[in-house]
């Protein structure tokens, strides 16, 4: 049930972010997505915290990307890693390419 409820989440040209909202590098990574200006339906929020199969979720998350913690962002298909990452990417100037890639944003 988690391994088809993250696959269906992840599906498309989207971007996915994995989180709880008490998690500070969970509330980095939803501030550095905020800063762009996605299309309808391309930045999806997922609180995991308050869900029964928050486990389930964290163990399937470990098996595709190597990491059970939140957050766990993935463009398109491909997992970009944590809030660290994501900053890191941002501050690079790699998301911004990888989310035209997917042409996520307006």
């Amino acid at each position: 049930m988690a391994q088809e409820f993250v696959e269906s989440q992840i599906k498309g040209n989207k971007v996915v972010l994995f989180m709880k909202p008490s998690c500070p590098y969970c509330v980095m990574a939803k501030e550095v997505l905020l800063k762009y200006n996605f299309k309808p339906g391309h930045l999806e929020l997922i609180d995991i915290s308050g869900r029964k199969d928050m486990g389930s979720i964290q163990d399937y998350l470990q098996q595709i990307t190597g990491a059970r913690t939140v957050p766990r962002v993935f463009v398109g298909k491909k997992c970009v890693g944590g809030g660290t990452d994501v900053e890191e990417l941002d501050n690079t100037g790699e998301l911004q390419g990888l989310l035209e890639a997917i042409s996520a944003l307006q």
